[in-house]
Order: C-alpha cells, then sequence, then structure tokens
C-alpha cells in the first residue's frame, strides 16, 4: 500500500502529506502546524463526508497531532477513545514518551488489531534491505507489538544502529493506522 495524503480530503492532506520520519522519542513538536491542528474537529477535518464512527474520526485526529508530535494534544484524545484502535494510538504516543511499560500496557489491550497482518509484511519489507536488522523483523508471521517496542527502547536508549530502521517502520505503522481509523470513521 502506497500512502496518498491526499485520499483523506484536503484538511488531512496539508497535515500530513510531508514525510515526516519522527524520532523514536517525543521530538520537538512542529510549531508551523499547531494553528492547524487546533483548528482540527471532526466537523472540518471530514468536511463532505459522512462520518459514521465518531470514535474513529477521533482517532484521526488524534494521529494527526501525534504526526507533529503534540504528545499531549494526542494523548488526551487517544485516552477517551475506548476501543482497540483508541489503545493503539494510546500506545504508539506512549511509545514515543517514552514510556515503554506504559506502552505495552496499552499495546496488551489492542489485541489483534487488523493492521497488524499488513504491519508484519511492510516490517519485513523494510528490514529486508537492513543488513544488521533483527531476525524477527522479517520471520514474524503475526506482528509482536511488545518486541518492536522493545527495539524502539534499544534503539532510543542505547542509540543503536536500528534507530533509522524503527523510524521506518514508525512511519509505516501510523500511515497504516491512519488509514485504517479514516476508513472506518467514513464507513469503507
Amino acid at each position: 500500500m502506497s500512502f496518498d495524503a491526499s485520499a483523506y480530503g484536503d484538511v488531512f492532506a496539508e497535515l500530513i502529506s510531508e514525510k515526516r520520519l519522527n524520532p523514536l522519542d517525543g521530538g520537538k513538536e512542529n510549531a508551523a502546524a499547531k494553528s492547524k491542528l487546533d483548528a482540527l474537529t471532526v466537523r472540518s477535518a471530514f468536511a463532505g463526508k459522512a462520518v459514521v464512527d465518531e470514535d474513529m474520526a477521533n482517532a484521526c485526529i488524534s494521529g494527526a497531532w501525534l504526526y507533529h508530535n503534540f504528545l499531549d494534544a494526542s494523548h488526551t484524545i487517544s485516552q477517551g477513545i475506548h476501543t482497540p484502535t483508541g489503545s493503539y494510538w494510546h500506545g504508539i504516543m506512549h511509545r514515543r514518551e517514552p514510556d515503554f511499560s506504559n506502552s505495552k500496557y496499552w499495546f496488551g489491550k489492542v489485541g489483534d488489531h487488523p493492521v497488524f497482518d499488513e504491519l508484519c509484511r511492510a516490517t519485513a519489507r523494510i528490514a529486508s534491505g537492513v543488513s544488521d536488522a533483527p531476525e524477527f523483523l522479517t520471520a514474524q508471521s503475526r506482528w509482536d507489538a511488545a518486541a518492536y517496542v522493545d527495539l524502539c527502547a534499544d534503539a532510543l536508549e542505547r542509540h543503536s544502529t536500528h534507530d533509522a530502521l524503527c523510524r521506518e517502520i514508525q512511519l509505516r505503522e501510523w500511515q497504516l493506522l491512519f488509514d485504517y481509523s479514516h476508513r472506518k470513521a467514513v464507513g469503507e
């Protein structure tokens, strides 16, 4: 799956069209996007589309805040979404905080998320081009969110060579989860 930001409407496209290989930690808030994020509502973001799942629409908004490194705003939204997808956004936010044990807790609440199969395949493709990639990334048949949290922690805490790899996977994960959230929000 390629990621086409324009598929999500003009408001989201303006916020997510730039490829952001965000750091594994919270990073620096993208102040240039703040006013657009502040104006983001379900109504404005989904203008011209019927929203059939308000939680999934809010998941997209949480994801947009996270994409620009506003972890607190993303957290406020995701913690109010009591679904596996809300827990997923919550888990990513805590992984980036970094609060790895809390991230694992939220990933435990996710269960077997529908994006995991594609994420597993995408990760194998990404990792196959990296000579020292951990074997589990190319060999796993089921996405292991906890193992990925551990890999991100290792990359961040030890400044390992896996930082770039983890950031590529993190971006693909964000894209897949955003796409899923958006499709569910509009009933596709």
